[in-house]
């Protein structure tokens, strides 16, 4: 599913046996969570852990969310993420960073509508994710 979620949004990807391989081997410790929702599976979350200054427990990243195309609208994704924000509770966690294309408004609004903000409490300049390759 993330060689289709990549594909439908024209970004690069390893291949399907290249992510089977990495996700084999992330899932096999604590720190890389997937989540699925269907039979077969229909969609999926991918969660992060790691440890952070600001906060006791873990931070979480959502690193993917997907949605197979013709299933959307069904409230799938609100189930995961309902599901990935239980599971970052569950284990102690009290932050879930999400990082979304500038462009992209459905996904925008979508997280929003959930209770997720691109600004800091008491401002209104939005966050910004840098990023760079090495």
């Amino acid at each position: 599913m993330l060689h289709d979620f990549n594909t439908e949004f024209a970004t690069p990807s390893p291949g399907p046996g290249r992510l089977r391989s990495r996700l084999a081997s992330l899932l096999a410790g604590d720190d890389v969570v997937a989540l699925l929702i269907g039979e077969p599976a229909t969609g999926l979350a991918v969660l992060s852990f790691r440890l952070n200054v600001w906060y006791k427990g873990p931070v979480a990243i959502l690193d993917e969310l997907y949605v197979r195309p013709g299933l959307r609208g069904r409230r799938l994704g609100s189930a995961l993420l309902a599901a990935a924000c239980d599971l970052v509770r569950n284990r102690g966690g009290e932050l879930i960073e999400i990082n979304v294309d500038g462009e992209d408004a459905d996904t925008r609004r979508f997280y929003e509508a959930r209770g997720f903000s691109n600004t800091e409490p008491n401002h209104t300049d939005p966050l910004l994710y840098y990023y760079r390759e090495l």
